[in-house]
C-alpha cells in the first residue's frame, strides 16, 4: 500500500461507533489497525484517513464537539449513491443533501455531484462524484 502524502488523523470519542460509522456505512476499508491503540488506518478509492480514540496525546486544548470545526474533508468517490443508500438505511443523518456543483478550473468547469454529513464527532465530510467538465 502506498501512504499518501497527507493523511489526516482524526481524534474520536468512541472507536467503536466511529469504525463502525466509516467501515460499514461509508464503505472504508480497514488498511491496518492496532486495536490496542484504538487506531485505524482507513481508505475508500484512494483517499486514506486515520481514527484513533482520543487519549493523552498532543492536544493543544480541549476537544469539544463538534470536532474538527473550521475544516471538512473533500472525498471523491464512484459509488456516492451507495453511500446516501447506506447512511438512510441506518436512519444516519445527512448534513447537506445531494445536489450537482460546478467549480471553476481556469477555463473549464469541473461537474460534481455531491453531499455532505458529519462523523459520530462533527468532523464534516464531503462526497464528490465526478459528471464530467465543460469549457467556459
Amino acid at each position: 500500500m502506498k501512504f499518501n502524502k497527507l493523511v489526516p488523523e482524526l481524534s474520536v470519542s468512541n472507536i467503536k461507533k466511529s469504525l463502525h460509522f466509516y467501515t460499514k456505512l461509508l464503505g472504508f476499508k480497514i488498511e491496518y489497525s492496532r486495536p490496542e491503540d484504538k487506531f485505524y488506518f482507513l481508505s475508500l478509492e484512494g483517499s486514506q484517513i486515520m481514527i484513533e480514540e482520543v487519549g493523552k496525546k498532543w492536544f493543544p486544548g480541549r476537544l469539544i464537539k463538534p470536532f474538527g470545526r473550521g475544516v471538512n474533508f473533500q472525498i471523491e468517490t464512484r459509488n456516492m449513491e451507495k453511500i446516501i443508500h447506506a447512511l438512510k438505511t441506518h436512519n444516519y443523518p445527512i448534513f447537506i443533501k445531494p445536489r450537482d456543483r460546478q467549480y471553476r478550473k481556469g477555463k473549464t468547469i469541473l461537474l460534481y455531484g455531491e453531499f455532505l454529513v458529519q462523523d459520530p464527532d462533527g468532523y464534516i465530510l464531503r462526497f464528490l462524484k465526478s459528471m464530467g467538465k465543460r469549457s467556459v
